[in-house]
Formats: structure tokens, sequence, C-alpha cells
């Protein structure tokens, strides 16, 4: 009865894997997916990296010894910015070296995972997380709203509608686009009381004049408004997910 409730509350939790030896990266893949969970693996630890830029995951495995770049430059590339930088991160490794945990722990580790892989152990960590997965998926939640938004560089301006909103960025249109990886300045307009200002990344373009903007730099003040503004919406979007569990 209790492994079933905790499968329930891993539904739907996306997990990337990163183990340059198949068989372990295959033997993990199996134990999540047999635990309810999402997993995405990778053997080449190079195209882990872009995917880590590109896509939001709610946990990461992630082996400490890989052709370059290995474990260590990963977690530290995770922890530098962008959809990841909070993830809970869980080193693999064969090693029970006090010395490259600490390593390890330093570039932004949260949990250490012994080989050979035990299943026991495996889901007892992912279980360990999940206050964390919570907190980051209502960070990324996206809350369907239309605000009035100013995207700024120094050379132009564009105003825009917000398709949705998360605590992490929003989708926004407009009549033109900046290009993929323009630095902005953003004027996000809630309907009441002035503009939340800060700085953004144009992170996606997709079609429709649809650019998908991450918030890189937020006062205080301003990502605290933010969370009020949301938060109502994406409690009525988890709470009753979490009442089914």
């Amino acid at each position: 009865m209790k492994e079933d409730a905790s499968r329930a509350a891993q539904k739907g939790t996306r997990v990337m894997v990163v183990d340059d030896e198949s068989a372990v990266a295959e033997l993990i893949q199996a134990l999540l997916q047999g635990a309810g969970l999402d997993p995405t693996v990778m053997t080449n630890s190079r195209e882990a990296g872009d995917r880590l830029l590109k896509e939001k995951f709610d946990v990461v495995f992630m082996d400490v010894h890989m052709p370059k770049p290995d474990g260590i430059e990963l977690a530290r590339l995770m922890r530098a910015g962008g959809f990841n930088q909070s993830t809970p991160l869980v080193m693999l490794t064969g090693a029970d070296d006090l010395a490259l945990q600490r390593k390890a722990f330093e570039a932004g580790a949260n949990f250490f995972l012994f080989k050979p892989i035990d299943r026991a152990r495996l889901l007892r960590v992912v279980r360990t997380t999940q206050g964390s997965v919570l907190q980051e998926k209502r960070r990324f939640q996206r809350v369907t709203v239309n605000c009035k938004v100013s995207l700024a560089t120094q050379q132009a301006k564009l105003d825009a509608t917000t398709l949705d909103i998360s605590l992490g960025g929003f989708q926004a249109r407009a009549k033109e686009v900046f290009p993929l990886r323009t630095s902005v300045a953003v004027f996000l307009d809630l309907g009441h009381g002035a503009p939340l200002k800060g700085k953004g990344r144009v992170v996606r373009v997709i079609e429709n004049h649809t650019m998908g903007i991450q918030l890189s730099e937020l006062s205080a003040a301003d990502s605290e408004r933010l969370q009020e503004f949301l938060l109502p919406h994406i409690l009525k979007i988890t709470e009753p997910e979490a009442a089914r569990r």
C-alpha cells in the first residue's frame, strides 16, 4: 500500500539519467520506470549537457566518471544557470571516495548513490528528493494568464502579451520576435501597481511570433510580488492533483 502511494506521488516526475555505461543506465531506467517515473537516459555527457540547458527535469542522476565533460563538470554547468539550476542532483559512482564526494557536493550535488545500484536505495533517494521536486514543479508550473509585458534591448523594444507565466519565466506573443539567446529588460504588468522590472533571456522562439523568456534577474520584492500573483493559480492546479494521490 505504501509503495502504491509512493508511485502515485512520483507519477509524472521527469528524471534524467547520465551514465556512459549503457548497462548501468538501462538498469537505472528500468528501476525508475518500475517506480512510475519518466526517465530520459543519456550515455553521451556532452549531449546530456545540451539537454540540461534546454529542458526542465525534476531529478537528475549523473555518473561522476565519464569522458569529458565528466559529472563534476556537468554539475557545475547545471548550477551555473538555466532551467535545472535548482534541480535535485544525485551523483553516481563506484568509488567510496570522501574527497570525491566533497568535490561533487561543492559542484552542486545533493545526494550520492554508490554502484552497484541497489533498487531500495535508489527509490529511497528519489523519495527524499520529492519535497525539492514539488518546490521546483511549483516554480516552473505554467499558469495560463494574459498580461502586458514590454521587452527591451539597447536597440529595440517590443510590446507583447503573455500566454503563460511561471516563477521562472513566461511565454509571450508580439508582432515581432527577438533572436534566440537575446538578453532583454523585462517590464511585466500584473494589472496592479508598477510593472515588475527584471532581466531575462530568449530561450525559445516559436511560430506565431511567440517567445519563451527565462527570467534571470528579479529583485526580491518583485519576485515576491510575482509569487503572490501566481501562487493562487498554481495551487488550483497542484492541490487537486495532490488530493487525488
